[in-house]
């Protein structure tokens, strides 16, 4: 579907879409290598950028996170380069924390920051591929000459679909919907996931209501927390090696493991944490169980977890035969121009971070910008 696109181009030497935290480095490398904001006034012939943010605010998806995901919970945030984190409370919900850290350090930098604006896609112009690349919006038009992408995963939710789910009388949401356990107290939830999010929801909610808890497989337990410095660069060498083969990457436990934190023994001494085998039908009251047997529930969350947002990128046709893209760094294989960070190995706020930054490097280099360092 065409959709009309209003007001006058505008142009940018580099569009970086996202503002999550692999954005905000790519803002601050970018800025570092001596590109300006871009505006309307700027000289076309000084490389410039423009970050486009659809979000209302700073934040990128800890915007969304559910009220009870605490900063003692979470997995470890990274400081964003140049501007370590100050002292937060671990008992601060993470979608106000985190919020609060991404706009300072925007407002430091003064980064250049469009928002909200959604992506809707981006193409060759005239359909050549050695042209400049047209990012349309709902807010206008750029051109550009190349693409950082950080859209992350948040709007993408993996959604499986099952017999009889469009019959189902009770509440079906995902993982992305979830506020807080008190919207299902006294009731018997079905909870679909083996990773960190499911868990985490499953044992809250087995607080006041009644879990069942399903997944395909059994999950793969591992002690204590995931250490960054020790267990990363095994974890990013795999996913690296996924990428550059072309294959799609799976979620981040399906590489590093289920830890066994406090929540988790929680969960099991409350007698939540008895794995079923994926049910084969939903009925209208329940779910149809293997063993043929029907279990009652009143709702249904698929904490199946999310898949890389990349669909505005379709008309550049990145995806390979396996429907996964070919990696080469940060940049797509076969197409310098355009980098995708914040995702495959660059997943973690860590990698996050050094993804901006080679993002940056690598594309600085291509487009022959000489660089303020």
């Amino acid at each position: 579907m065409t959709r009309p696109i209003t007001g006058s181009e505008q142009l940018a030497t580099v569009v970086v879409i996202g503002a999550g935290q692999a954005g905000l480095s790519a803002g601050y490398h970018l800025l570092r290598a001596g590109l300006v904001p871009a505006t309307s006034q700027a000289d076309p012939a000084v490389a410039s950028f423009v970050i486009l943010d659809a979000e209302t605010g700073a934040g990128g998806a800890w915007r969304h996170r559910w009220e009870s995901l605490r900063m003692s919970t979470v997995n470890e945030i990274f400081d964003l380069p140049g501007f370590p984190k100050p002292p937060i409370d671990p008992a601060e919900p993470s979608s106000t924390a985190v919020p609060r850290y991404f706009a300072a350090f925007e407002d430091r930098f003064a980064l250049p920051i469009l928002r909200p604006v959604t992506v809707w896609t981006v193409r060759y112009d005239d359909d050549d591929p050695d042209g400049d690349l047209l990012v349309d919006t709902d807010r206008g038009r750029w051109r550009t000459r190349a693409i950082i992408n950080a859209t992350g995963s948040w709007n993408n939710p993996v959604l499986p679909v099952y017999p009889g789910g469009d019959g189902f009388r009770g509440r079906q949401l995902h993982t992305r919907d979830y506020v807080s356990a008190d919207e299902f107290a006294g009731q018997r939830v079905a909870v679909i996931g083996a990773g960190i999010s499911a868990l985490q929801q499953l044992e809250e909610i087995s607080q006041v209501g009644t879990v069942f808890w399903y997944t395909r497989r059994e999950p793969d337990f591992r002690g204590g927390h995931f250490r960054a410095e020790v267990q990363g660069r095994e974890v990013i060498a795999a996913v690296t090696a996924d990428v550059e083969a072309g294959r799609p990457t799976g979620s981040v436990v399906s590489y590093t493991g289920l830890p066994r934190l406090p929540y988790v023994d929680a969960a099991a001494e409350r007698g939540a944490l008895q794995r079923r085998p994926m049910f084969t039908a939903i009925e209208p009251d329940g779910v149809h169980e293997a063993d043929g047997t029907v279990t009652a529930v009143d709702a249904i969350l698929w904490a199946t977890g999310f898949k890389a947002d990349l669909r505005h990128l379709e008309p550049l046709y990145l995806r390979n035969e396996l429907g996964g893209v070919t990696m080469r760094g940060t940049a797509v294989a076969g197409e310098p121009r355009v980098h995708l960070v914040g995702f495959g190995p660059s997943q973690s706020t860590v990698g996050a971070n050094r993804a901006g930054r080679d993002a940056v490097r690598e594309l600085t280099a291509h487009l022959g910008i000489e660089t303020g360092r």
